[in-house]
């Protein structure tokens, strides 16, 4: 699955990884919350302690990817049909996964995790294309400027940096989740 959507996102965005950020990063902020919705209400239903912590680290994964959207729309601006494009995917991304994790939670965290791991090579390309002068190191947003308490005069590159490392935190977290 993940290659699939890897290819997807190849073909349709091909190099203009802002496009690219801005529909993955929208999907990205679904399992977080998912997960961390189901296992709240599994509590609940059971009356079970000891979930909190991987409840709000679950929602702080969803929280941390819509930071990372916001920062990617402002960067790309996505047109009307990236709009729709957002809508649909997060719309039967949703759902999919839904199912999905009611079925088999501990594998719907390991796809996540292999998921997180290609962002991470994704902006390692991004890095690189801004490196090489390909992409425009421009100015970084004002929110992931507060966001990571960059410098003042933080760019792209400084922003994609802290991205990824927020991608690798959460694909290691989704391996540990998966429990295998």
């Amino acid at each position: 699955m993940t290659k699939f959507f890897r290819f997807f996102a190849d073909s349709f965005f091909a190099k203009r990884y802002g496009h690219r950020a801005v529909v993955l990063e929208t999907i990205a902020g679904v399992p977080g919350m998912v997960a961390g919705m189901l296992i709240h209400l599994r509590s609940l239903r059971q009356m079970e302690r000891g979930n909190g912590t991987m409840i709000q680290e679950l929602l702080d994964e969803a929280v941390n990817e819509r930071k990372h959207l916001m920062f990617f729309i402002e960067i790309a601006q996505p047109n009307a049909f990236e709009r729709f494009l957002i809508i649909l995917a997060q719309f039967l991304f949703w759902h999919f996964y839904l199912v999905f994790y009611i079925v088999a939670p501990s594998t719907a965290h390991k796809m996540i995790a292999y998921f997180e791991e290609e962002a991470v090579r994704s902006y390692d390309e991004y890095l690189e294309l801004i490196e090489d002068g390909t992409i425009e190191n421009v100015p970084a947003p004002q929110l992931a400027i507060e966001y990571y308490n960059l410098k003042p005069d933080a760019r792209l590159f400084d922003m994609v940096v802290k991205v990824r490392m927020d991608e690798a935190k959460h694909s290691e977290a989704n391996h540990r989740m998966a429990g295998f």
